[in-house]
């Protein structure tokens, strides 16, 4: 599972990381707690290009009336095949960059939420697909991304049994070819990050809330939730 993630580097900052070609785009303002229908950058590549975009967060499968069934999460064991995901993973695959995500721990154990992080400070890289969905009252196109989660490995864990793909860096440039376009070879490419480079630790039930966005809702937190 992935739920929210914190996004606070700058348009320039994530286009040199990413190589980035075209980046042509309005800035997003920094987010610390990123939830569904929020608008993130999305890195993906068309043309022999590589592209920043802005997207937001959760798809729309294309056969929807409304835009009220959304899609943040696909599992990568089924995307291959689950009708909402297969085409977005052979054709509109992205990486979503994200300085971590948090995590809550089962009720019984009292929903502690927790920050996870990269021990080095990079940025982390989630496997994600997009696709677009048309409006049926304006005609108009939106499109929306999903992040591709897997079982937890490393100190994810012992906190939940989801976590989202983190995608090495040797993995960006296949990930991203528009060239492959086989789901099946596309979901091979599914590996995270080595999990010794994972960190995490408690933070306040502050996240909780989606109207609380600021740098000190990933502070340690050492009080648990009961």
């Amino acid at each position: 599972m992935c739920g929210r993630f914190a996004m606070s580097g700058d348009l320039d900052f994530y286009a040199q990381y990413y190589g980035v070609e075209d980046g042509d785009i309005e800035p997003i303002e920094h987010n610390w707690n990123v939830a569904p229908t929020d608008e993130s950058y999305v890195v993906s590549e068309r043309d022999d290009t590589r592209r920043l975009r802005r997207m937001r967060w959760g798809i729309i499968p294309h056969w929807a009336a409304d835009p009220k069934t959304i899609h943040i999460n696909a599992r990568a064991e089924s995307v291959a095949a689950k009708p909402a995901f297969k085409r977005a993973l052979a054709v509109h695959r992205c990486l979503v960059p994200a300085d971590g995500f948090y995590e809550w721990e089962p009720p019984e154990r009292g929903r502690t939420p927790h920050w996870v992080f990269r021990a080095d400070g990079h940025p982390m890289s989630f496997a994600g697909i997009w696709s677009a969905w048309r409006s049926p009252g304006t005609e108009d196109w939106e499109r929306r991304f999903a992040i591709i989660t897997t079982e937890a490995t490393g100190p994810i864990a012992a906190i939940h049994d989801r976590m989202p793909v983190i995608l090495p860096t040797d993995v960006w440039d296949h990930w991203l070819d528009p060239s492959l376009n086989d789901p099946e070879e596309a979901r091979a490419l599914l590996r995270s990050l080595d999990p010794d480079l994972i960190m995490e630790h408690t933070v306040s039930s502050e996240v909780n809330n989606v109207r609380n966005n600021h740098p000190g809702l990933r502070t340690p937190h050492s009080d648990k939730l009961f």
